[in-house]
């Protein structure tokens, strides 16, 4: 006797959920029209397999030692209790019959706009209004598609199902399909008199104003999310989403590094040597640097809290000055003697070279790094 449930790959005591679903892999599997007429032989052991062990009934009398199918077997051949049309359509055709007609309205596509802004804007946030090209509704239809004075009409073809059934021939006999109405799309509905405007589309393209929110601490690639603000949907349908994606423009003279803006501030020797007090121009107006007599080239010094704002924490970054010592390079005669006598007290006329170690630079400790070193 056949073991069916080897055929579907089954325990003896499996649930009828683990054999229908078996059923349908197999069967999508073996279908001729996967795979051709070598599985047409498999496919139909493995409906016949389906047929008993669906069947309460027919799978007692078969873990008996009887096989309803053969002849004088028991209940005979063709589909049992458990096996109909219905697991046919849902194996071969997704599942079962639509739902209903398709709606008109459907929801539109997000779009997407870039926004350049400068570096005041990205620090301390902003109001910018755009210019946007896209979908909107129809005002000469008000989004149904219709002509005015018109409406749609249940189509004559499916009767507003939005799908028609067709009878389909197969080795196993005639098999209901269902597939979506060509008279009408799928919709239900047909429009005799479409809207001149929109040529039935219930939106057209047009530019239009939008108000966006800059806040503080945006950069190059943030994106702003402006809900229901994209392109109408067609039939009237629901706007999608509306992102603006945000490019900074390079600044003069600061240069931001996360939420921290650098910069180079130019001192002459002699002030880096006695220190004094000099005024920068800042983001947030003019400010006072306190440079300490014996100031460093390259030394660095941090205003708090006078960067770029943090997009989500809030507060500030700081701004780095970055001190630059600039040396005479041309000398009247009364200002040589001067340093050369500023040399002879210090003991600098001729000075012994100290060497000390070398700073790596930026891409040098990056591809240090890189390496493993």
């Amino acid at each position: 006797m056949t073991d069916y449930y080897e055929i579907l790959g089954v325990p003896r005591d499996a649930t009828p959920e683990q054999i229908k679903k078996a059923y349908r892999k197999l069967a999508r599997e073996l279908h001729p029209d996967v795979a051709g007429e070598t599985g047409e032989e498999g496919f139909k052991d493995v409906a016949r397999a389906y047929e008993v062990l669906s069947n309460p009934d027919k799978r007692q009398q078969y873990d008996m030692g009887v096989d309803p199918t053969a002849p004088g077997g028991g209940a005979g051949g063709g589909f049992g209790n458990g096996f109909g049309f219905q697991d046919i359509f849902e194996t071969f055709f997704g599942g079962g019959q639509p739902s209903g007609p398709v709606p008109r309205a459907r929801r539109g596509n997000d779009a997407l706009v870039r926004l350049d802004i400068d570096l005041v804007e990205a620090t301390f946030g902003t109001k910018r209004e755009l210019q946007v090209d896209t979908a909107v509704v129809c005002t000469t239809c008000g989004g149904d598609g219709a002509r005015p004075g018109t409406s749609a009409h249940t189509c004559e073809v499916c009767h507003g199902r939005g799908s028609v059934q067709r009878v389909a021939r197969s080795f196993l006999g005639q098999v209901m399909t269902t597939a979506p109405c060509a008279a009408c799309g799928g919709f239900g509905t047909v429009i005799p008199e479409p809207c001149a405007d929109c040529s039935g589309e219930g939106r057209v393209r047009a530019r239009r104003t939008v108000s966006v929110n800059v806040p503080a601490g945006v950069d190059t690639g943030t994106r702003i999310k402006l809900t229901a603000q994209g392109e109408v949907g067609p039939g009237g349908g629901p706007a999608g989403d509306l992102y603006v994606e945000i490019r900074e423009r390079a600044h003069d003279t600061f240069v931001r590094r996360g939420d921290d803006l650098h910069c180079t501030l130019q001192v002459p020797m002699t002030a880096a040597a006695l220190g004094t007090v000099l005024e920068l121009d800042t983001l947030d107006g003019a400010q006072e640097i306190d440079l300490r007599p014996g100031t460093q080239p390259g030394q660095i010094l941090t205003l708090k809290g006078l960067g770029v704002g943090h997009l989500h924490a809030g507060g500030r970054g700081d701004l780095n000055v970055h001190i630059e010592v600039l040396v005479p390079t041309a000398l009247s005669d009364e200002q040589e003697a001067i340093l050369r006598e500023l040399a002879r007290l210090r003991g600098e006329e001729r000075p012994e070279p100290r060497l000390s170690a070398a700073h790596p630079g930026v891409f040098s400790r990056l591809r240090d790094k890189l390496s493993g070193r």
